[in-house]
């Protein structure tokens, strides 16, 4: 399987009834720190920049459960999710049924198998789960197992006569998410169907009876799977820590503000017309630019670029590349913001100064707001936009042309938070 252009999608397994945890609704519903667990790990895996297409499958009916869960999603998660599809009575029918839903147009190489209930799940999880899945075609994340493990033969009693004691050592606790190759694992299922087999509760095990040779790879301590009513009350807490709802990063991971500041000037020329903050105003002049000229989005996407110490827009633009002539500057903003979530970060704020003579931006200022928020998939509140002149001086006050300054503010983990529980995760792999 080529590292390059290499396609991931993501089975997410929602069908369990998950009401033996109490609370009169499935636990992949319940609200965690205020958003639902399947929308945590929806959006954990969905705000990943490796994943393409998100695979949800959900019990027949509960597709108000899910609509509603829908709410608490970023427009560029909700982007990359396929329509919902039903699952089976067992767990293996219902990866089937997520699996043949992306077997139409659009096949992925790649696909993660993760439940619905374990909404820890970070970016270097799945990063680690994307290469060995490309490297083994069939690979399973474990952590050793620090309890001595028996084997025993159950007797009516209930009281089990120990047959075996494996070696501590040679055992792994499987989570998810298991990464497969896609036509390899969707085989494998169809076999096993036609076999009449179903009652395999992991992937991994079900790919072993397939033939598949299947590895495992560092699996992650937090990565906790939710079936305790304890469980819901701990995940509440630690998703309800300041920062703790950033995709992708642990809820134990520690958050950083960062402030980034852009500024962009562009020279008016012939035209009827300018874009500023994606938006189209008709005016008397257009700009001389490369791309579309729009100053408010240009100047945003170096704020976000700041904010991230990720160069400037003319790193990952350049003005000499033809590909970018006219370009609209929204896929500019889009990209930075990419950038910022593939860190695990969040965007908190958005601000942007036009400083212009002309046009006025009055009557345009909430279709801006609206159509930033839209691309950066943020909030109405969190964006604002103003405008001033300079009272007649400078080229903007001479009429020559228009700028814009921006700021963001965004969350980012602490890097060297993240060392050190990533240490202590790799310390506990090597200890057993």
């Amino acid at each position: 399987m080529s590292s390059t252009a290499l396609s991931v999608a993501a089975v997410v397994v929602a069908a369990g009834r998950g009401i033996r945890i109490g609370g009169g609704m499935p636990k992949q519903y319940r609200r965690v720190g205020g958003q639902a667990v399947l929308a945590r790990t929806l959006s954990a895996l969905g705000c990943h920049a490796g994943i393409a297409r998100i695979q949800p499958v959900i019990a027949p009916d509960a597709a108000a459960f899910y609509e509603e869960c829908l709410g608490d999603l970023d427009p560029m998660v909700r982007a990359k999710l396929a329509p919902p599809v039903p699952g089976g009575e067992t767990r293996q029918q219902s990866v089937r049924a997520g699996l043949e839903a992306l077997s139409g147009a659009g096949v992925p190489d790649l696909v993660l198998v993760h439940d619905a209930a374990r909404p820890y799940v970070d970016f270097g999880l799945i990063d680690r789960a994307i290469a060995a899945g490309r490297d083994h075609r069939a690979a399973v994340p474990g952590i050793p197992v620090s309890d001595t493990i028996k084997i025993v033969e159950e007797e009516t009693s209930g009281i089990g006569r120990v047959r075996e004691t494996p070696p501590r050592e040679a055992l792994r606790a499987v989570q998810t998410p298991q990464a497969f190759a896609f036509h390899a694992l969707l085989e494998g299922h169809r076999a096993a169907a036609e076999a009449g087999l179903h009652g395999f509760t992991d992937d991994g095990a079900l790919a072993e009876w397939a033939g598949l040779p299947v590895v495992t790879f560092a699996g992650d301590p937090r990565n906790r799977k939710i079936t305790q009513p304890a469980d819901l009350i701990e995940a509440d807490r630690a998703f309800g820590t300041a920062g703790a709802s950033a995709p992708g990063a642990s809820a134990m991971t520690q958050y950083v503000t960062r402030l980034g500041t852009g500024f962009d000037v562009h020279a008016f020329t012939e035209g009827d017309h300018v874009w500023l903050g994606g938006v189209r105003i008709p005016a008397d002049r257009g700009v001389l630019a490369h791309s579309d000229g729009d100053v408010a989005l240009h100047a945003l996407t170096d704020a976000l670029l700041g904010a991230i110490a990720d160069g400037d827009i003319g790193t990952h633009f350049p003005p000499s590349d033809e590909r970018w002539r006219g370009a609209a500057s929204d896929q500019f903003l889009a990209h930075a913001v990419s950038l910022v979530r593939a860190r695990g970060g969040r965007i908190d704020h958005l601000d942007i100064t036009v400083l212009a003579e002309a046009p006025r931006i009055g009557k345009h200022r909430e279709a801006i707001r609206a159509r930033i928020a839209e691309i950066a998939g943020v909030p109405l509140s969190a964006v604002s936009i103003k405008a001033t002149t300079t009272e007649k001086l400078g080229f903007v006050g001479r009429a020559e042309g228009l700028a814009a300054q921006a700021a963001a503010t965004v969350r980012l983990p602490e890097e060297d938070s993240g060392t050190i529980l990533d240490a202590q995760a790799e310390t506990a792999m090597r200890q057993g």
